[in-house]
């Protein structure tokens, strides 16, 4: 199989359930080209077709062929070398990586969407010159990646950075036992963090459903309830990133997904999270992406670069 090609051409996809989207970045990280195309609705075959196709598409455009990665909403397991934990479930049980490596006759790279996430900041984005960078994902789930020194940090058991699945750390009493996960469990950082907890907790409290982004407005302009479930938010979020910080020490923690766009987060959390880290100094900054929802996909085409 092709390693690197000469041209330097890097591609990046990103395999979302109703969208893949494709980018191409020259040897120096600039932007070449971008396009998007609908994914085949629950079709496997079909979605395998079509990034070869897209591929082939921006490749002709180019006139070069470029190396590929792809960002999947879940993980290649180790034990089968199939997918697992996707969302898109037509991908799970399935050898993805096989497949586009045999309809593109090179290797193809692969990793969770939220280390591709994470891998862009850290080369180029928010986080760039940090040795080690937390990446953070706060959307409809929340997830995590690590990068060290430009490489994304896998772990023996490829869930480095699957943070959402713990528990809530200091929980107060009345957050126990907490919400339940589809996960089995109950109180999960993502039962708490996502952007459906806080409507969840805001409903809880105040008996009146409110998507996030209403309750960020709303607090904006002055509502006691919505700023009382913005600061619950925040009092969470710095707990939850206090033990991240306790164990794997990050120089940087970046926020990605639609909870990121909350501006309080980046001076309230920091103000919070030293009462629940161990240390009488918290060097760690908190950062909003530099490229947001292009992140993802410009991290998956960087998983070609140096280190990985």
């Amino acid at each position: 199989m092709n390693v690197f090609p000469e041209s330097g051409l890097r591609i990046g996809i990103d395999l979302g359930g109703s969208k893949i989207e494709l980018i191409a970045l020259d040897a120096c990280g600039s932007e070449l080209l971008r396009f998007r195309r609908a994914t085949p609705a629950g079709d496997y075959r079909q979605t395998v077709q079509l990034i070869a196709a897209m591929v082939a598409e921006a490749e002709a455009d180019l006139g070069a062929e470029a190396s590929v990665g792809v960002g999947t909403p879940g993980a290649i397991s180790l034990k089968s070398g199939l997918m697992k934990n996707c969302n898109s479930t037509c991908l799970n049980d399935m050898p993805l990586q096989q497949d586009l490596q045999r309809q593109l006759g090179r290797e193809v790279r692969l990793s969770n969407d939220a280390n591709c996430f994470a891998l862009s900041e850290a080369v180029d984005g928010a986080a760039a010159g940090a040795g080690m960078v937390f990446g953070v994902i706060l959307g409809t789930g929340v997830g995590g990646g690590i990068v060290v020194n430009g490489k994304v940090l896998n772990g023996a058991n490829s869930i480095a950075g699957e943070w959402g699945h713990n528990p809530l750390p200091c929980p107060q009493a009345d957050e126990l036992p907490g919400p339940a996960c589809y996960c089995g469990r109950y109180g999960c950082i993502e039962t708490w963090l996502s952007g459906p907890a806080m409507s969840a907790d805001h409903r809880r409290h105040e008996q009146v459903s409110v998507s996030a982004e209403e309750i960020v407005r709303l607090a904006g302009e002055g509502d006691q309830s919505c700023q009382q479930s913005v600061a619950r938010y925040c009092d969470r979020l710095a707990r939850a990133l206090a033990g991240v910080i306790n164990i794997i020490d990050p120089d940087t923690i970046v926020l990605g997904g639609g909870m990121s766009n909350i501006k309080p987060l980046y001076d309230e959390v920091p103000r919070l999270w030293g009462s629940y880290i161990f240390s009488d100094e918290v060097r760690t900054r908190l950062v909003a992406p530099k490229f947001g929802d292009s992140s993802g996909v410009r991290g998956a085409a960087w998983l070609w670069s140096q280190g990985n």
